[in-house]
């Protein structure tokens, strides 16, 4: 069960709310991807999720709220909203909030004792975020509840971002509502940013959202993991979404060439030298006649801004992945923490791609 229309009208959102209401699954837009929702407060419905994506049951999810619609404040008093949610947010944990949210941005609190360990990953913290998508936040509103929605895919492959995508991973699952909300703005997950291990913010998965944004706009420092040492941990950093090795992964094997390296990145896979689709800048020139006598190469521009980068992604690869290529090349992302989030993605996507791509995932 599905609606073609771009913009969703009431009867199907509330058709969508009801879907939720019975235990059932509803992919929606958000501004980063599409998600795969269902009632965070029922466990039946929450194990639909990991059977529909065949994702592993410790893998915690992130549970999606939005603010009443209300006219009359100038500020969302989330306080209450997280209640039922987290326990200690911060005075830290609000700056965030009222900087970021609705957006996407992903933050990390100890649980409430109410929270389902289903949707944890048996873990004690908890994922929540508002995404600022209109459809979503509509979605969440007339339901009145938390939401958790990872991506709308098959578990490790390459994220959807358009409803046509989430069909094209779920065909056949026809008791599937999707809402068509067009083409994702930021293309790829939220920044995840850890608030339940001690008086640090610490950085779990780079997104738009950067640190230097982070602290220029609220004057929290967010860390590393690797910055913050063991001992001023309460304890361990907590597992969160996209964290494995492998992931976003293609079925075409997919590598990164340096710059002005193709050639030298194609001759380190001599057992894959036929057809390969070659990513590059749009302000680069193209890469010359002199090619390889083994490959056909076919270019691929992609843009050398890194919001269009992103935004544009999960659509590369999926597009390239359906083209029947040997290979697919991309160059690597420069320096800069604005790139974290694509480099992320795409050293992830890298070691999970290849035919064997579905046992890459599991490990």
């Amino acid at each position: 069960m599905s609606s073609d229309s771009s913009l969703q009208s009431s009867a199907v959102i509330n058709e969508a709310v009801q879907t939720l209401r019975d235990g059932g699954l509803v992919a929606f837009p958000t501004e980063t991807v599409y998600g795969l929702g269902a009632d965070a407060k029922n466990a039946e419905a929450i194990k639909k999720i990991f059977t529909a994506k065949g994702r592993p049951s410790n893998h915690p999810l992130i549970v999606h709220l939005a603010a009443p619609d209300r006219f009359d404040q100038a500020q969302v008093d989330w306080v209450p909203i997280l209640a039922n949610w987290a326990r200690d947010v911060s005075e830290e944990a609000l700056k965030l909030i009222n900087a970021f949210w609705p957006g996407p941005l992903t933050l990390v609190f100890k649980k409430d004792k109410s929270v389902l360990t289903d949707l944890t990953g048996g873990q004690d913290t908890v994922a929540i975020r508002a995404p600022s998508h209109p459809i979503a936040q509509e979605l969440l509103r007339k339901f009145k509840g938390g939401v958790v929605a990872p991506s709308a895919n098959r578990f490790g492959k390459v994220s959807p971002t358009s409803a046509s995508d989430v069909r094209h991973e779920f065909e056949g699952m026809l008791d599937l509502m999707i809402l068509d909300g067009g083409d994702c703005e930021v293309g790829i997950e939220s920044t995840i940013i850890d608030l339940s291990s001690g008086d640090k913010a610490i950085l779990l998965r780079p997104g738009a959202i950067t640190p230097s944004e982070i602290f220029s706009k609220t004057g929290v420092k967010v860390y590393l993991p690797g910055d913050v040492k063991a001992n001023e941990l309460t304890e361990d950093l907590p597992k969160v979404s996209g964290s494995l090795k492998a992931h976003y992964a293609p079925t075409t094997p997919l590598r990164l060439y340096a710059p002005g390296r193709v050639l030298d990145a194609l001759s380190e896979f001599p057992d894959i030298k036929s057809r390969v689709a070659v990513a590059v800048w749009d302000s680069d020139s193209c890469l010359g006649d002199d090619g390889h006598p083994s490959a056909h190469f076919e270019e691929v521009e992609v843009p050398s801004d890194s919001a269009a980068f992103a935004s544009r992604l999960y659509r590369s690869l999926r597009d390239l992945d359906q083209q029947g290529w040997d290979l697919i090349l991309f160059p690597e992302p420069p320096a800069g923490e604005e790139w974290d989030g694509v480099r992320d993605r795409l050293q992830r996507a890298c070691f999970g791609s290849g035919p064997s791509s579905s046992s890459h995932v599991s490990n």
